[in-house]
């Protein structure tokens, strides 16, 4: 299993970015997907998961009505739209799929005040 993050940068408060998730090394859409973040000093959460379809979908309630998650299961993809970022947001963020143990490198999501 091989997940590979891309997308993130630094960018002000109330700006956007889009971050992709590339999958390889199982059979992508049978599984559900999940973005993770992790910030300085902080455990890794949870931000929102997909269901194996992308007909299903959960965020956590700091990100909601922010973040949109998807999906692209032609092309063993996955994203995380993040609108009206905020400096709470800055972290270092993870796709995951739940079932296999492996973590990608993460991408760097900093965003300034």
């Amino acid at each position: 299993v091989q997940l590979v993050e891309s997308g993130g940068g630094l960018v002000q408060s109330g700006g956007s970015l889009r971050l992709s998730c590339a999958a390889s090394g199982f059979t992508f859409s049978n599984y559900a997907m999940s973005w993770f973040r992790q910030a300085p000093g902080k455990e890794r959460d949870l931000v929102a998961r997909i269901s194996s379809t992308g007909g299903s979908t959960y965020y956590v309630s700091s990100v909601k009505g922010r973040f949109a998650i998807s999906r692209d299961n032609t092309n063993n993809a996955m994203y995380l739209q993040m609108n009206n970022l905020k400096p709470e947001d800055t972290a270092v963020y993870y796709c995951k799929a739940p079932q296999f143990p492996s973590w990608g490198q993460g991408t760097q999501v900093t965003v300034s005040m």
